[in-house]
C-alpha cells in the first residue's frame, strides 16, 4: 500500500477547553464556540472535547452538556467526547446522554471513551465511582453501552430513551495497548492519546491493526493518533507560543495546577534539566513552527504510523493565536 499524504486524510480538533488567569468558564466556552465554528469552515472532520474533574485551567468537566452547545452553534462538523471516562459513569447514562444529542444533531455525535477516571484518586470518589475493578469491568462497560445504542430490543429489561436505535459511533480512546486491542477485538474505531503519552503509540497501532475483528459495521480497522500542533507564521513566532504548552505540562510533571499561563522569552530558570527531559519525552510528538516545518514533520509522522486521521490539540494561550494556527493547519489535509 502506498504511503498516505495529508492531503488524503481528513484532519480533527480536541479542545481541552482552558481557562487562562483571570478568564470564567464562561470565557473559554466562547472562545470554544468561536473555534468550532472557524475549524468548521475550514473543513475539519471532527471536534472533540475531554472529560476532566478538579483542574483549575480545564473547564470541560461537563462535557456532554458542552457538547450539545458545540453542535447547537456549528452545522455540519462531527461533535464528540474525546473522552467520557466511562469509570465516572453508568454506561446507561451515558446512552440517554448522547442518544438526546443523536437525537437532537442527528450524524453529527461521536462518543470516545476512556477507562481512565480523568482526575485524582480523592475526586473519583467525589464522583461516587467504586474504584474496584474499573480495569475489568470497562470491556463490558464498553459493550453493554453499544448494546444500548444499538438496534431496538423491545423486549430488553432495561432500555436507553433516547438511545436505542442511534447507532451513536463509540471510540475506545487509549494511552496504551489495553485500549488498541479491546478496540480490534470489538472492531471499533481508535484513537491514541499520543499528544501526552507518546511512547506506546506504534504498538498501540500495532496491536490493534493485527486484532482487529470486523464484526461490526466497521469492516477495517480505522486509528486516530492525536498531536499537538503550534503553528505560526514563523518559527520564532511559533517558538514563543509552544512556551505555554511547556509551562503546562511542566505543571503536570510537577503535580501543581494552574490556569493557562502566557507565553514567555524562554523557559530558560523555570525547569530544571529533569523537568525539561520528562515534559520534552512527554511532548514527543509535537509539531512547532511555520507552516512549511509544520506540513513537513507531520507527513514524516504520517509516513511512520500511516494513521487514517490525525487529530490536533493547540494549547496555545492567545485565542487569536490559536485561531490562526488551525487556520495554516486547514492547508494541508483533506476537507470534511
Amino acid at each position: 500500500m502506498a504511503n498516505k499524504k495529508l492531503s488524503d486524510i481528513p484532519v480533527s480538533v480536541l479542545d481541552l477547553v482552558p481557562m487562562r488567569e483571570g478568564q470564567t468558564p464562561a470565557d473559554s466556552f466562547k472562545n470554544t464556540v468561536e473555534l468550532a465554528q472557524h475549524v468548521e469552515q475550514w473543513g475539519y472532520q471532527r471536534y472533540w472535547m475531554a472529560e476532566h474533574h478538579n483542574f483549575v485551567g480545564i473547564a470541560s468537566s461537563a462535557t456532554a452538556v458542552l457538547i450539545g452547545h458545540v453542535a447547537g452553534a456549528t452545522s455540519k462538523i462531527r461533535v464528540g467526547s474525546g473522552g467520557i471516562m466511562l469509570p465516572n459513569h453508568a454506561p446507561l447514562v451515558v446512552a440517554e446522554q448522547f442518544g438526546t444529542l443523536e437525537s437532537l444533531y442527528p450524524g453529527r455525535i461521536d462518543l470516545g471513551l476512556g477507562r481512565a477516571p480523568g482526575t485524582d484518586q480523592g475526586t473519583s470518589m467525589a464522583l461516587r465511582r467504586d474504584l474496584r475493578g474499573t480495569v475489568d469491568e470497562f470491556p463490558n462497560n464498553v459493550v453493554e453501552l453499544r448494546d444500548y445504542l444499538g438496534d431496538v430490543d423491545p423486549n430488553a429489561k432495561v432500555r436507553a430513551v433516547p438511545g436505542e436505535g442511534t447507532h451513536v459511533p463509540i471510540w475506545i480512546l487509549g494511552s496504551s495497548t489495553f485500549g488498541a486491542q479491546l478496540a480490534g477485538i470489538l472492531g471499533m474505531p481508535y484513537a491514541f492519546a499520543s499528544h501526552f503519552a507518546p511512547s506506546h503509540l506504534k504498538a498501540a497501532l500495532h496491536m490493534y491493526r493485527e486484532s482487529f475483528q470486523p464484526i461490526g459495521t466497521l469492516k477495517e480497522p480505522y486509528a486516530i493518533a492525536c498531536v499537538n500542533v503550534i503553528a505560526a507564521d514563523t518559527y520564532e513566532e511559533a517558538l514563543f507560543q509552544s512556551t505555554t504548552l511547556y509551562q503546562s505540562f511542566l505543571n503536570v510533571v510537577r503535580g501543581t495546577g494552574k490556569r493557562m499561563l502566557p507565553p514567555v522569552k524562554s523557559m530558560d530558570g523555570l525547569w530544571d534539566a529533569s523537568e525539561r527531559y520528562a515534559v520534552q519525552q512527554m511532548l514527543r510528538y509535537s509539531f512547532v513552527g511555520s507552516p512549511v516545518t509544520i506540513e513537513k514533520e507531520l507527513q514524516t509522522f504520517l509516513d511512520e504510523t500511516q494513521v487514517d486521521e490525525i487529530m490536533v490539540a493547540s494549547n496555545i494561550y492567545e485565542p487569536k493565536d490559536r485561531l490562526r494556527s488551525y487556520e495554516i493547519l486547514s492547508g494541508f489535509f483533506k476537507k470534511a
